[in-house]
């Protein structure tokens, strides 16, 4: 039978061992933070060299639907350059009939420029380093362009642990609250603390859109 004691002290162990689990994941959105809001000369991207493709075999109807249904097209393509990753955006210019793809992996960025119509590829290669590398996986998954996103096996992986994360920070957070309140010597510290944090939280939300 589950007393309150005993309810406390598996609340308590979950908190503690889910709390040492999720500390490394939150440490790297933690620290790509730092890499977004100041970034450093020795963090910008440095080019490390590109090459020409010839002879792709290209999809005659790659033109067609350049979206969802054209990352399939665009992938083999890509494999031909041997080039792989998460597939940024595919920016179609029908004047000079051509493609330009962005693909990422962390600590390298890849520009496909690709010409539908002489069946080449110019690939451009960007090390962007450990800095560029947590800036991706912060901004990764995110609000743009749905309809392509996590075209890449690991970065699909890597939003399925970030979704665990945030699961697991709620997790800490309602446990964390549970076990305050069970600790009377605490309460009115706890009390303090979370108006100081309540009126910062406002005050910046106030400052920002007043």
């Amino acid at each position: 039978m589950l007393t309150r004691q005993r309810i406390y002290w598996i609340i308590r162990d979950m908190h503690l061992y889910a709390g040492l689990f999720v500390s490394p994941f939150v440490l790297v959105f933690a620290f790509s933070v730092f890499a977004l809001v100041h970034p450093s000369r020795q963090s910008r991207p440095t080019v490390s060299g590109s090459r020409t493709v010839r002879n792709l075999y290209v999809p005659a109807d790659i033109e067609k639907d350049i979206g969802s249904a054209g990352l399939v097209a665009v992938r083999r393509i890509l494999d031909q350059c041997m080039v792989r990753g998460e597939i940024g955006f595919i920016q179609h210019l029908p004047r000079e009939n051509r493609l330009i793809v962005p693909v990422s992996v962390p600590g390298r960025e890849t520009v496909v420029v690709i010409d539908l119509k002489g069946r080449t590829a110019d690939v451009s290669n960007r090390e962007t380093g450990v800095m560029g590398s947590l800036a991706l996986l912060h901004k990764s998954p995110g609000p743009h362009l749905v309809d392509i996103r996590m075209n890449w096996l690991p970065m699909r992986i890597w939003r399925w642990v970030a979704d665990s994360t945030v699961y697991l920070i709620l997790f800490l957070s309602a446990s964390g609250i549970y076990l305050w309140l069970l600790l009377r010597a605490a309460r009115r510290v706890g009390v303090v603390l979370l108006a100081a944090g309540a009126l910062s939280f406002v005050g910046i939300i106030y400052a920002l859109i007043g």
